[in-house]
């Protein structure tokens, strides 16, 4: 079987427009980027999430859109992903230098689209669980809802699910969010 190295050199050498994950010992599983609904949930959830943000002048993180993340022989390209940093950490944290992140981050936030659907919740969940993330959010735009699960003793529980528009915090940040802002749609043709 292939080492870990040598796979993460074959995702180097991917084509542009191409990203790899090793979901599964020695396995590339290969992934365009991701579509219009998908980006642009994304954005809605890292920009209202801004007051949290170290970097965006707020408090307490450091968040990062579709990072490689090295979780032992794996390597997970997390929609959004979140360091917690204690008082006075460097901006920018020093482990985002490295290319992937070894650093495991404390919250990962999966856009669900029917590509990614079940292997985020069959694969990716219990893999951030396993190595220790504190909380998932499973963010489905088609659903209008999002999932936030909090780990416990290796599992991830669900602790509450929210849909359509919600104005409030939701754990483990402190920024008000507004969900409505994650729900895009295209416009209509003309």
């Amino acid at each position: 079987m292939p080492s870990f190295d040598e796979l993460y050199r074959a995702i180097e050498a991917l084509p542009p427009g191409l990203t790899g994950e090793i979901l599964e010992p020695g396995v590339i599983r290969t992934m365009g980027r991701p579509g219009g609904k998908h980006r642009l949930t994304a954005r809605g959830i890292a920009r209202s999430l801004s007051g949290d943000d170290r970097w965006e002048g707020g408090t307490g993180w450091w968040l990062e859109q579709e990072a490689e993340i090295r979780i032992r022989d794996r390597l997970v390209v997390s929609g959004l992903a979140g360091w917690a940093l204690p008082q006075g950490h460097a901006i920018p944290p020093p482990f985002v230098f490295v290319n992937p992140i070894v650093e495991l981050p404390d919250w990962c936030c999966e856009v669900l689209s029917d590509s990614t659907r079940k292997i985020d919740r069959d694969i990716k969940v219990p893999l951030y669980a396993e190595s220790g993330i504190e909380w998932i959010w499973l963010v489905d735009p088609d659903e209008r809802c999002v999932e936030v699960l909090h780990v416990r003793n290796g599992r991830a529980e669900l602790l509450e699910r929210l849909e359509g528009a919600v104005q409030r915090t939701i754990a483990p940040f402190t920024s008000l969010v507004d969900t409505s802002r994650w729900w895009v749609e295209p416009p209509e043709a003309t």
